[in-house]
């Protein structure tokens, strides 16, 4: 499997990814919001684009759909229940559904409620797994709930299928939002120094060339993995003392999304 992964420069810092069978060269697409840039990337690495993903219904992921299929002929796939908010969907597909591209690669779709209630991440069948999150998790943070989504089911979508896969998963989000999201982790755990040091690190990063973290990464630098910090949850309990000396991590995680909707 080989992954582009396409820097649009916009004002929403999106990602849009290529995802490309070695044997055959051809492509899917993820979410390919600057077309122009990804139908460059295909040309240049001999890769026909047959098929497109989008994450979720928002038209910062959608956008492009038009000039990719205009330019390839490439089917569009999203979630089953999209509808007619992604028009032109060719195949709706959910939890355990396998998208083949070309001849060796393998994406299982998870079907990961909570940034809206249509939304798809992909996990490769490769000997070190890759994600694709969309808009549901992002490098140290998540995604937010206030364009068609519910927090608490993104929170179930946290702790029954993110928290099973394995540590050395892949994360390719749908946006840059890493040096905010580890100043939000700072600012709720001073302590983790593991978020300072990847912050002061990667703070002036070119997003072409953009980390890509590993999810036991994630697990130490990222607040929404961290609902049993000793100090998330003391600078939690000290601000909001009606959650109790002991909040359970689900209440922990929906303070912690409130709080981000506003930081």
């Amino acid at each position: 499997m080989s992954v582009e992964q396409v820097w649009t420069g916009n004002a929403y810092r999106n990602f849009n990814y290529l995802i490309a069978c070695p044997e055959s060269g051809d492509a899917l697409a993820i979410d390919p919001l600057d077309y122009a840039k990804c139908l460059a990337v295909a040309k240049d690495r001999g890769w026909s684009i047959t098929q497109i993903l989008n994450t979720h219904e928002h038209g910062d992921h959608t956008g492009g759909n038009k000039g990719v299929v205009k330019a390839t002929g490439a089917k569009v796939i999203a979630h089953r229940d999209a509808g007619e908010r992604i028009p032109g969907m060719d195949k709706g597909v959910g939890a355990g559904d396998i998208i083949k591209v070309g001849n060796t690669v393998e994406l299982e779709c998870l079907d990961t409620p909570g940034h809206t209630m249509c939304h798809i991440c992909l996990l490769s069948h490769t000997d070190q797994p890759a994600l694709f999150s969309g808009d549901t998790l992002f490098n140290a943070g998540a995604g937010n709930c206030h364009n068609g989504g519910h927090p608490e089911e993104l929170y179930e979508t946290f702790s029954r299928q993110l928290e099973t896969l394995g540590e050395d998963t892949l994360l390719y989000p749908g946006h840059d939002y890493l040096v905010h999201n580890l100043e939000f982790t700072l600012d709720r755990e001073p302590d983790n120094d593991v978020a300072r040091s990847m912050l002061d690190r990667y703070r002036s990063q070119d997003p072409d060339h953009a980390l890509v973290t590993t999810l036991a990464q994630e697990r130490e630098m990222n607040t929404f993995f961290r609902l049993q910090s000793p100090t998330v949850i003391a600078r939690l309990v000290e601000e909001f003392p009606e959650l109790g000396d002991q909040p359970d991590p689900k209440t922990v995680f929906l303070k912690l999304r409130e709080l981000r909707n506003s930081w």
